[in-house]
């Protein structure tokens, strides 16, 4: 902080010190001496102590003193210390004075405001485990215990900084701040992904920063823990192995699937655009093909049981279930409920219960005998007594439920507006029967 004319006023009582006198400089930028007053200096670089220095340090006080003290205790006000042996000197002669000469690790962490790993161990694995109660709970112990909200953000910021050392360096024993024993941290820490610990630091990192500056600190606090709660995992993380390969068994399932259509559609192109090639003009032949109607194969044999019984006891009885049925489907085989999921129960009889699907891949694939008999397993045990499944599709229900005039109109009135436009092309009205407006896109 001296300015030139300071230094070369000290320059000249450096150049003849009275015999009596040494002058001592400390200073944490020796860059900014001027070279006059270093080349008359002694220079000594002071360095932080290290841990083991300043526990052996405290220990041989204590026994000089009388001070019963444990090694965990003197570990960690070494550590609070963090390299300065005044600093480390004053706390154990405060609580010394405190505890009648008996210093413990539960004590230390009392009267310094710390907080144990092992409390940190169980925050760590509710964060894990995105149980968010948990980790409010023990949020509230804390506050409860009397510890402050910036002293817990800074310890735990500590702590996963700690399990990225245990986990990215096997002996890090002399690189952790707040944990003691890293040894029994190694499973925590191998819980975690390196990019998930290294996210935590950084989002801890920055509601320290504000927290400075908020007036509601605990509530910051929360927020950043909820924050840590929400962020995933990598990929190669997952601890549900069986929920992936379901997922990927029904990806490559609907793979299977979208090539088997992918086929049947170039076929059906190639043989609806031959008869349309030989006409030289614009307009479509006279006589275009009707829309594909459902197949009677795919409707009911005892249809009117089904169209009669829609307000059955037993039905409302199933659309109360209906949810339960869903979940013990999902619980036996995940991959059968997704394709199920696409079903809505329309009707039953006393021992039938017609499902109706908007997509014909879902019904056909729920059709299949494994698939049908884990469902019908399903709804004897929520329902109580056996049902045989049976699906249509849902445009053929609504059909038979408005009657077969209105239809027919509907038709007519389609073919008529198919008939004005000369633009249109016959496989177009087939893909659209088949697999419905939404999954069918038009592109000239």
């Amino acid at each position: 902080m001296l300015t030139t004319e300071a230094f070369n006023a000290l320059l000249k009582t450096l150049e003849e010190p009275p015999p009596h006198v040494m002058f001592i400089l400390a200073t944490t930028e020796p860059h900014k001496l001027p070279a006059t007053i270093i080349s008359r200096c002694q220079r000594f670089d002071f360095r932080r102590v290290s841990l083991e220095e300043q526990t052996d340090r405290l220990r041989r006080i204590s026994q000089e003193e009388g001070i019963e003290a444990e090694n965990e205790a003197l570990q960690y006000i070494a550590r609070l210390s963090d390299g300065g042996m005044r600093d480390a000197l004053s706390i154990l002669d405060q609580i010394a004075s405190f505890t009648g000469g008996h210093v413990s690790y539960e004590q230390v962490l009392s009267m310094t405001g710390g907080i144990a790993s092992e409390q940190f161990g169980k925050l760590a694995q509710a964060i894990l485990e995105g149980d968010v109660g948990q980790v409010l709970m023990l949020v509230e112990g804390f506050m409860q215990e009397g510890k402050s909200a910036d002293k817990c953000m800074e310890n735990l910021l500590y702590y996963f900084r700690d399990l990225l050392m245990i986990q990215m360096i096997p002996q890090a024993d002399k690189l952790t701040d707040r944990v003691l024993h890293p040894e029994e941290y190694k499973e925590m820490a191998s819980a975690f992904s390196r990019k998930q610990l290294f996210q935590m630091i950084d989002t801890l990192n920055h509601y320290q920063s504000e927290m400075k500056y908020a007036s509601q600190p605990q509530t910051l606090f929360e927020v950043a823990l909820l924050k840590l709660c929400g962020i995933p995992r990598e990929a190669g993380d997952s601890d549900r192995p069986q929920e992936a390969a379901a997922d990927s068994a029904v990806i490559n399932q609907l793979k299977q699937q979208v090539a088997s259509l992918e086929k049947k559609l170039e076929r059906f192109i190639k043989s609806g655009a031959a008869p349309a090639a030989g006409n030289s003009g614009p307009s479509r032949p006279s006589a275009p093909p009707a829309p594909r109607m459902s197949s009677a194969a795919k409707i009911p044999a005892n249809m009117d049981q089904f169209v009669a019984s829609k307000g059955s006891p037993e039905f409302m009885e199933i659309q109360r279930q209906w949810a339960h049925i869903l979940q013990g489907v999902k619980e036996e085989k995940v991959t059968v409920h997704a394709w199920f999921m696409d079903g809505e129960p329309v009707s039953a009889t006393e021992d039938a219960l017609l499902i109706a699907f908007k997509n014909n891949i879902h019904r056909e694939t729920t059709e299949k005998p494994a698939n049908k008999q884990v469902i019908e397993g399903v709804l004897h045990s929520v329902l109580g007594k056996p049902y045989h499944l049976v699906t249509m599709m849902q445009r053929d229900w609504s059909a038979s439920m408005e009657g077969a005039a209105q239809p027919k109109e509907e038709l007519k009135l389609e073919h008529e507006h198919e008939s004005k436009d000369p633009n249109s092309k016959p496989w177009i009205d087939e893909a659209l029967q088949m697999f419905g407006e939404d999954l069918v896109v038009i592109k000239d």
